[in-house]
């Protein structure tokens, strides 16, 4: 019989990555009770219908009341919310983490929420995903050898970061740790530039007059490239906003970089044009033979 590392947890938001935490928990048989909590009833019925939770909660500060595990996986614009919900019943026991994509914003969502930030709150963020979203698409399996980073503050204990690892290591997850500057800054780059790139590119050709005949011409490669333009528009709005700094300088570099792409392309650079597909194809063969290859849509 597994060990249970949670006794009763509590998931803020039962959606793809919430639910899917629930279920990988449940699973493993690391813990006891599972408490869903959001506004939407029939959602959290559904959820507990399908068994990732046991009951549910529309009254946050109720939800997490009697929880050594809070998680919350709700849109980062609506972190702060939930941490002043919740900022009057939280305890000693309480160990409160998130899924965030933006690391900043959600401190900065706690300590507006908070007095102080309390020592058990452990801010994290699972690489996985998928295009599709709600608990109906959450699996058990979908942090299986997937990277979870850790960005744990200095008021953090060193109790609350272990258990928050184990509970992700229980679901099959590589956990690792970064200063929350530094998974920001990667974050921009590696995944939330792609989602900009898709919607955008989805976009431009969806206003386009022949836009049926492009659509219906289009290959593996296109359908393979703007999967993720299918993502949550209302999480990757809070994402843009949440991460503006660092996702920005990251769009005007690939801006000046695809402004040189143009230029060689009119110019006939074959040299340049060569140098770019050699070194890219050279850097994505080397990314794909690493062993923790993460397709995600976060």
């Amino acid at each position: 019989m597994s060990q249970k590392i949670i006794q009763r947890l509590c998931v803020i938001g039962v959606g793809l990555i919430g639910g899917s935490l629930a279920r990988g928990l449940k699973k493993a048989g690391v813990v006891t009770e599972v408490v869903g909590a959001g506004r939407n009833v029939a959602h959290l019925e559904k959820a507990k219908e399908l068994g990732v939770i046991d009951s549910f909660e529309t009254d946050i500060s109720q939800a997490v009341k009697g929880c050594d595990m809070v998680v919350l996986a709700v849109p980062l614009g609506a972190m702060q919310s939930v941490f002043e919900q919740i900022s009057s019943v939280i305890t000693e026991e309480m160990i409160i983490t998130d899924v965030g994509s933006a690391k900043a914003s959600v401190v900065k969502a706690a300590q507006q929420a908070f007095k102080s930030l309390p020592d058990t709150l452990v801010p994290g963020h699972p690489i996985a995903g998928t295009e599709k979203s709600g608990v109906e698409a959450s699996f058990a399996e979908l942090f299986d050898n997937r990277r979870i980073i850790l960005t744990p503050l200095e008021t953090s204990s060193s109790e609350a970061v272990s258990k928050v690892r184990k509970m992700w290591q229980a679901c099959g997850a590589d956990v690792v740790e970064t200063s929350i500057e530094h998974h920001d800054e990667v974050l921009a780059a590696t995944s939330h530039l792609p989602h900009m790139l898709a919607y955008s590119l989805v976009d431009t050709l969806a206003k386009m007059d022949e836009k049926k005949e492009i659509f219906d011409f289009a290959a593996g490669g296109f359908r393979d490239f703007t999967r993720i333009a299918s993502s949550d528009p209302e999480m990757w709005h809070d994402i843009c906003i949440s991460n503006k700094d660092a996702l920005v300088t990251m769009i005007k570099k690939f801006t000046d970089d695809l402004e040189l792409l143009a230029k060689a392309i009119e110019a006939n650079d074959s040299v340049y044009l060569k140098e770019i597909f050699s070194r890219a194809k050279k850097a994505r063969d080397e990314f794909c033979e690493d062993k923790n290859i993460n397709d995600s849509p976060e």
